[in-house]
């Protein structure tokens, strides 16, 4: 074992006892990034960064290793989160430059120690000037990234990645066939059910699972106090998809753009969510390539043209993990952690309802214990069975109340059928 890997395997073991020392995890950073480790260096990155949100020297190193990896989108969108908080260093405004595509010239050579605020000026203008409208573009696109999990690494939802798959994965794979049948790539999939349940994370896994730009979109990226902004954010959004695809186009939340028209009393909102219905169609430039995912927890406010066929022309509900895909949650969630005598299958006897999130939380209760333990002693105390177990008592699963919710528009509101997914979760409570 080489010095490079006993000083890594040291500094982890350390931060192990103290994981707030931020001395000790720059310094992991530092070894990691040596080691050419860059992924496991952004990692520790941005735990640092999260801890001390106020210190923008960590976002521009972050920013810094994305590029160094080989990771541009993910490097953009730090940037421009640090520009818009009004804190780019000269260092920050060098490695826009350079992720813009800027000549090697005078302003990319101005350091974060020499440059004066006539400098760091000028070089905010230059780049500005030489980004143009594709700096404008990438603004309103919250992630772009390549490399994130797959499909293996979600448990269960078996008829929910098939779906996924014929849209956009079986047309590239077998094209002659579906342009036998006049089919293309692409397309919108609405997906609702229960809060912390994988809607996120299936998204996100699409896109690695097809190799595709993951462009994940905020409300703030969209809707604008100008009248007549918000529609031209909500096009730049879905141009960016296009101009990367095969993308995955994500909007969470989708019910705050795409909620009733009826819902609203002035002529904006309703504004918006046309906007967002004529790009579903693709009037002006075709959606072909590009998969149009929205998520929800609440589908009975999203308005009913948007589940016309051509748009959402497909809703999927998405469950609380089954036994099985419990079972896989627990085991992803533990890997990598001190463990010892874990039944799993006896946990799993104990969480009928619990979302994927609320497994998460009950690990990270038991955890927070252990690591408790740890830091009066000094040792390492592993995981068992018996802290699962007491980790979730008296934590109900949080799905329960989104079912509660859901009952009536099943029960009273469900003529389309759009309910009926949800019947059987219904008779088991």
């Amino acid at each position: 074992m080489g010095n490079g890997e006993e000083r890594i395997q040291a500094l982890r073991a350390a931060l192990a006892i103290a994981p707030a020392d931020t001395v000790l995890r720059r310094m992991l950073v530092g070894a990691l990034s040596e080691e050419g480790r860059l992924t496991e260096a952004i990692s520790e990155l941005k735990l640092l960064a999260a801890r001390t949100p106020a210190d923008p020297t960590l976002k521009v190193e972050l920013a810094r290793t994305y590029l160094a990896a080989g990771q541009p989108g993910p490097a953009a969108v730090v940037l421009e989160e640090l520009e818009r908080a009004g804190a780019m260093s000269a260092e920050g405004w060098r490695l826009r430059g350079q992720l813009l595509g800027m000549d090697s010239g005078a302003p990319s050579a101005l350091s974060g120690a020499g440059a004066g605020p006539a400098d760091v000026a000028q070089l905010r203008h230059d780049t500005q000037r030489l980004g143009g409208a594709e700096a404008a573009a990438e603004s309103h696109l919250v992630g772009s990234d390549r490399a994130g999990p797959t499909f293996a690494d979600v448990g269960g939802m078996d008829a929910l990645k098939e779906a996924i798959r014929l849209k956009i994965l079986y047309p590239a794979q077998h094209p002659e066939m579906y342009e036998a049948y006049g089919k293309k790539a692409g397309g919108g999939m609405l997906l609702y059910g229960p809060p912390g349940c994988g809607k996120t994370y299936l998204a996100r896994a699409t896109a690695g699972e097809l190799g595709a730009a993951f462009l994940a979109v905020g409300i703030a990226d969209v809707l604008d106090m100008w009248i007549g902004r918000s529609e031209r954010n909500l096009h730049e959004v879905f141009q960016g998809a296009r101009e990367h695809r095969p993308s995955v186009l994500f909007f969470d939340e989708v019910d705050a753009l795409a909620a009733a028209r009826s819902d609203f009393r002035g002529f904006a909102g309703r504004s918006v969510v046309n906007q967002f219905l004529a790009e579903l169609d693709g009037i002006g430039a075709g959606n072909e390539g590009v998969l149009v995912l929205g998520a929800t927890n609440a589908p009975w406010h999203i308005d009913p043209a948007f589940r016309r066929p051509g748009r959402f022309d497909e809703v999927l509900f998405v469950p609380p993990p089954d036994a099985g895909a419990r079972a896989a949650i627990l085991r992803v969630l533990l890997r990598d952690r001190p463990v010892a005598d874990i039944d799993v299958d006896a946990i799993v006897a104990r969480t009928d309802g619990f979302s994927g999130a609320d497994l998460a939380g009950v690990v990270e209760r038991a955890l927070e214990r252990k690591l408790a333990a740890s830091l009066r002693d000094g040792e390492i105390h592993p995981l068992r069975s018996a802290d699962l177990v007491h980790a979730m008592q008296g934590v109900p699963p949080t799905t329960r109340e989104w079912f509660a919710n859901v009952r009536n528009y099943v029960l009273y509101a469900n003529q389309s059928g759009l309910y009926d997914p949800v019947r059987p979760y219904l008779e088991r409570r």
